[in-house]
């Protein structure tokens, strides 16, 4: 699986938002592992906003933890759905938590699977979402 998944995103960009450093870290390494190019991590909703606002149209998949800091990602999330990059979600919440617009938004549950979260990816690589 990992090696399909390194195939599946050789040279995708991935933005990473996650406040935690070190699942920020570990996130990021195991996705460049994967052969991604990440953009990130942040670790604010100002990081990520100024991320998107520099990197935006080159990015093709957003991983977005929910709360930072006690302050809620969907300004980041709003801006990218602006621009039509598809968002997972990582949360230890439910999905009671995400408003109307994401409430069927793809999701990680914390702590992250990296097993589902590379199968996950290379499902939305091969559809294009």
């Amino acid at each position: 699986m990992l090696d399909e998944s390194r195939s599946s995103l050789e040279g995708r960009c991935l933005l990473v938002v996650e406040d935690e450093y070190m699942i920020a870290i570990d996130l990021v390494s195991f996705l460049e592992d994967l052969g991604a190019d990440v953009i990130g991590p942040a670790g604010s909703v100002a990081e990520g906003l100024e991320l998107v606002e520099h990197h935006g149209r080159r990015v093709d998949i957003a991983l977005l933890d929910v709360n930072l800091r006690g302050e809620l990602v969907f300004p980041v999330a709003d801006a990218l759905a602006a621009q039509g990059v598809p968002i997972i979600f990582t949360t230890g919440y439910d999905a009671m938590v995400l408003p109307a617009p994401y409430d069927h938004a793809r999701r990680c549950d914390k702590p992250v699977n990296k097993h589902g979260l590379a199968q996950l990816l290379v499902r939305m690589g091969a559809d294009g979402s």
